[in-house]
């Protein structure tokens, strides 16, 4: 891997962090949002309202850079509300054509909030987006510059019509409000995020660089892996349809160019988790490959990969970032103190001082030296 693609994996780092200032237990969403651009696939969001979802998506976006677009659907939306009115001066000309001006054709990040609640005409339509990043609509066609597509809604749809269009999502998370041991680190990291201006870490030349490798990564290692993995599922009566097992080599070789290599292993299977389509069959799936994950890991994506692995060292690798993030990132002193103690709560919560690795002991040392400073 050049160092430029080094580069720019760290700047999609940078991102991810800047994303979840203050937004605790949200990482995964932000570093899948990176990890399905550079993909270039799309990522289903299920989960309460009130979860922070919407919040997520648009700070990863602003820190992208590049043109983003944001709709709550609802059952009266018009097409033209998402993809644009018809261009009435062309109408007099007799040509029927929209108007894509600033609108969901021309973006390059998409977040579609209540995503179930749109029309036939409307999921039509955004089924030839996210499938060929092309708009057709009369006489229009429009390529569409669409680096990925985020959708939310409180549940996955019941009606097979809609399930088949949550299937175009490849990447499915399920977020849950944040537990009662992290509330204090909640209403911390929440006043003070409010706050913080949005800022610009990368821009989409250095994602489209790290998207133009993915097409260069060597999959002939992990391709075996992979298939063994499918069939353990099989084995274990979790099935996929075949366009979502191909499709996963693509979330496989995205992981691996955000670890910095340019040849997959096995320790870059772990997407797989997320591409089972349910809640029960991603818990399930983890544990049936409990196993062959306890390789997995990722130097950009540490939450991802925990939450998809539950592996002791997968969870060292996020805390030592959370601590470094809540220790050197210029939080006031009675943000500061809160989110140490929540770490500090989680830390001795998964780990005995006996099986505290070192690395992650360092980081509980100047946790504690902080929370125990005067003020």
């Amino acid at each position: 891997m050049t160092s430029s693609l080094c580069d720019s994996a760290a700047r999609l780092r940078e991102v991810v962090k800047t994303a979840t200032v203050g937004m605790v237990g949200r990482e995964q969403l932000a570093e899948l949002i990176v990890l399905a651009a550079v993909a270039q696939e799309h990522l289903l969001v299920i989960g309460p309202p009130g979860t922070a979802k919407s919040a997520i998506v648009r700070r990863v976006a602003g820190a992208l850079g590049g043109r983003y677009f944001e709709y709550l659907l609802g059952r009266f939306t018009e097409p033209s509300e998402l993809f644009g009115p018809v261009d009435l001066r062309k109408l007099r000309e007799g040509v029927v054509e929209t108007d894509v001006t600033g609108m969901l054709p021309e973006a390059d990040v998409v977040f579609l909030d209540e995503v179930f609640l749109g029309s036939t005409a409307v999921l039509n339509t955004l089924l030839g987006i996210l499938n060929e990043r092309r708009f057709r609509r009369g006489q229009t066609v429009h390529h569409c510059p669409l680096r990925v597509c985020v959708g939310a809604a409180n549940a996955l749809p019941d009606d097979e019509s809609l399930a088949a269009f949550a299937d175009r999502f490849l990447l499915h998370l399920f977020v849950e409000p944040v537990p009662d041991n992290q509330l204090e680190a909640l209403l911390a990291g929440g006043w003070q995020s409010e706050r913080l201006p949005t800022a610009h870490c990368a821009d989409l030349s250095q994602l489209g660089a790290l998207c133009d490798a993915v097409a260069a990564v060597e999959m002939g290692d992990a391709r075996g892996a992979l298939a063994a993995a499918v069939r353990q599922l099989r084995a274990a009566g979790l099935t996929l349809s075949d366009r979502r097992i191909v499709k996963a080599q693509r979330l496989v070789a995205a992981a691996t160019v955000l670890a910095g290599r340019q040849r997959a292993t096995e320790a870059d299977l772990w997407p797989l988790f997320y591409v089972m389509p349910t809640q029960q069959s991603q818990l399930s799936a983890r544990e049936v490959l409990r196993d062959r994950l306890a390789v997995a890991a990722n130097p950009t994506l540490h939450a991802a990969v925990e939450l998809a692995t539950l592996q002791p060292m997968s969870r060292v690798a996020r805390l030592v970032d959370a601590a470094k993030s809540c220790l050197d990132g210029g939080h006031d002193r009675a943000v500061q103190t809160t989110l140490a103690e929540a770490l500090l709560r989680e830390i001795d919560a998964n780990f005995t001082a006996d099986a505290l690795p070192e690395v992650l002991a360092e980081q509980r040392a100047r946790l504690l030296a902080t929370v125990s400073a005067p003020a």
